[in-house]
């Protein structure tokens, strides 16, 4: 009985084993493409409120939006243009500027709930400086 047992669970694990193990070699032949993407590395922004991390990734790869789903209707293509406009507050957003046009409770999680995964706070962003300063490698903007 105990060698049907596990003769069954290797018969059943062993198919879930190779399937993980091929998805993850996948992966690492993949390469993230910034002419299809978007930058890689993240943007910080210490405004509205310090500090506020996207990811050009999280929205265009994995929530598949394209390039001009945001550029050039909400934001400009250009780096450190989003931050100097007059709509980057976080009232603005809750009025559906910038982020907030997306960021609605509808499309997307709204820019008016607290704690969203957005905001990395002042002890988030003393850590990325702090690997910065570490690795010599900035954060992307």
């Amino acid at each position: 009985m105990k060698k049907i047992l596990l003769l069954l669970a290797v018969c059943i694990l062993a198919p879930v084993v190779i399937y993980a193990t091929s998805a993850n070699e996948g992966d690492a032949e993949e390469t993230y493409d910034e002419d299809a993407f978007g930058p890689e590395a993240p943007i910080i922004w210490p405004q509205p409120v310090k500090a506020v991390i996207f990811t050009h990734a999280t929205h265009t790869v994995e929530e598949e939006f394209d390039c001009e789903s945001c550029h050039d209707d909400i934001f400009e293509m250009e780096a450190g243009a989003a931050e100097q406009g007059e709509n980057f507050t976080m009232q603005a957003m809750y009025n559906g500027a910038s982020c907030g046009a997306c960021h609605d409770g509808e499309t997307a999680f709204s820019a008016a709930a607290g704690g969203t995964p957005c905001h990395i706070g002042v002890r988030g962003h003393a850590r990325l400086m702090a690997k910065e300063s570490v690795s010599g490698e900035k954060p992307g903007h």
